[in-house]
């Protein structure tokens, strides 16, 4: 069995059923697979089984279609992250060894600068017709009324999706057929127990990532996805879609839901249709979850994940009781592991947590990622002795609860992205003027984190606070670049001169109740 088969399946079961819907175009499942399935037999026409299919696109449903023909062919899909770094972009090209790349319109610019770097990718494919490269057209050219005949197996990859790395070079995490079916069943059973064909499952987060995965959800019960067209996450149009398409679900980081909150006169769009919401990707401040149940009502679930096991706990939105003082703790926790996902919380030596002790949250089941794209050391890492280390710190009261306290390791989670200290210091490291550097997180009332440079100048040299940011605007992707900058005489180290990050970080957070 394989990801494509929700389709199939859906479209034999309910065929008059919207597959795609868009403010311009709604396509039926029947009509959706024969265009699945035409892209499926174009991709195998000009390549072969287990390619790599390297996409790169604004919120439309070409992308996710791409997803699946290319799975249905037996082909691996790269999602790339939109806000990446032509430099970045260009990395992960080269890494998966993709044969494909397929782009919306709007990074064609991008797109001739990388062509000359990578004559390995056979194929360029833009989202538009009127086009110096192959037209997304042509794809649909091919018989889409049979399947491809290609044997998929359970531990084929299904997505290659890259994170990215302490060390600076971003990783490509595996996941399997088997990896995101099991998620997608963990999900129905944890989280979306009501899920069903009459859903609408809107698309306001990027489709590179998460929001894709709960997308599956809804395809295995033949429920609509809903791409409404914004160029951005704009509180008010987001509003405005939801009443306008009457969605039923979606997937945002609390980042969104925060501002989605602070909505002037919030209260006279019509939300009625929204029956579930799932949060994940950040930590969700208990005071933001208590608003936003005021506001919305009961439609919040917690999802905990990531792109190495995307769905491992998570508490249902009927756990919640805002009238209830033991249940109002909840608001803080990630939920209960899901019923065929195993979590430990364990010491340094691995040794299982009792109640209420913090410890690292490991975990294993059919959720777990075999690893990453070449690269053993990294894999051998985090899969030790038979269990994925999350490098996230936490405990489990006595009901089973989880609640999550900081990270093992430093990575910022800032508006629901990940960025890493140690990439955006090594660009630090670049300017002429910086000798030393450190990167943290610091706390962020919009963006629940946001990205903090505390340097030491050259003895020397001057700069400013605008140049250095500017500096890391250019060679990064702009959401990793500094907020503010700091400067400072010394940083604190050990005695072995590695930086006491830790240090440097704990005068931000003092006056804030969760350190992550």
């Amino acid at each position: 069995m394989h990801l494509a088969h929700f389709v199939y399946r859906s479209a034999r079961c309910h065929p008059d059923r919207p597959l795609w819907i868009t403010p311009d175009i709604t396509i039926s499942y029947e009509e959706g697979l024969r265009r699945i399935n035409s892209i499926a037999h174009y991709l195998l026409a000009k390549g072969q089984q287990r390619d790599r299919v390297a996409i790169i696109s604004t919120n439309r449903f070409e992308a996710f279609e791409v997803y699946l023909g290319a799975q249905a062919a037996g082909m691996t899909p790269t999602p790339l992250n939109p806000k990446l770094h032509a430099d970045e972009i260009s990395f992960m090209v080269s890494d998966s060894g993709a044969k494909f790349f397929v782009f919306s319109p709007e990074f064609t610019e991008i797109v001739q600068t990388l062509r000359s770097r990578h004559p390995e990718v056979e194929h360029w494919v833009c989202m538009d017709d009127a086009t110096e490269f192959t037209c997304y057209g042509d794809l649909l050219q091919a018989d889409g009324l049979t399947a491809p005949n290609v044997l998929i197996e359970p531990d084929d990859v299904a997505w290659l999706f890259y994170t990215s790395g302490t060390t600076g070079k971003p990783k490509g995490v595996i996941e399997t057929h088997r990896n995101l079916i099991s998620a997608v069943e963990q999900l129905r059973l944890g989280l979306l127990r009501d899920a069903n064909e009459t859903d609408r499952m809107i698309h306001f987060a990027p489709i590179a990532h998460a929001s894709a995965t709960l997308g599956l959800v809804y395809l295995s019960v033949a429920g609509a996805q809903v791409f409404p067209g914004l160029s951005r996450f704009d509180p008010p149009l987001v509003l405005e879609s939801i009443q306008r398409f009457k969605a039923t679900a979606s997937f945002m980081a609390p980042t969104m839901v925060q501002m989605l909150l602070q909505v002037p006169e919030i209260e006279k769009y019509d939300l009625s249709s929204v029956k579930d919401i799932l949060c994940s990707g950040a930590p969700m401040y208990a005071e933001v979850l208590r608003r936003a149940i005021e506001v919305f009502g009961p439609v919040f679930c917690q999802g905990y994940g990531q792109s190495e096991a995307p769905a491992q706990c998570g508490m249902h939105k009927s756990e919640y009781d805002l009238s209830s003082s033991v249940k109002l703790k909840r608001l803080a926790s990630i939920g209960r592991e899901y019923p065929a996902v195993l979590m430990r919380i364990v010491d340094e030596s691995d040794n299982e947590a009792g109640p209420n002790v913090a410890g690292e949250i490991t975990v294993r089941g059919n959720i777990v990622t075999p690893g990453y794209w070449n690269r053993k050391e990294a894999t051998d890492e985090v899969l030790r002795n038979g269990w994925l280390h999350t490098g996230d710190i936490g405990y489990r009261d006595e009901e089973g609860y989880i609640f999550i306290t900081d990270r093992v390791k430093d990575m910022i989670i800032s508006g629901g992205s990940n960025i890493y200290p140690r990439e955006v210091e090594e660009v630090l490291l670049e300017h002429p003027a910086i000798a030393e550097a450190c990167v943290i997180g610091v706390p962020d009332e919009v963006w629940g984190e946001a990205v903090k440079a505390v340097v030491v100048l050259d003895a020397r040299a001057t700069a400013t606070e605008d140049e250095i940011i500017e500096f890391c605007r250019e060679r990064l992707a702009s959401y990793k670049k500094p907020k503010s900058v700091e400067f400072v005489d010394d940083l604190p180290k050990s005695a072995y001169g590695k930086v006491l990050k830790k240090d440097v970080k704990s005068r931000y957070w003092q006056s804030v109740s969760r350190s992550i």
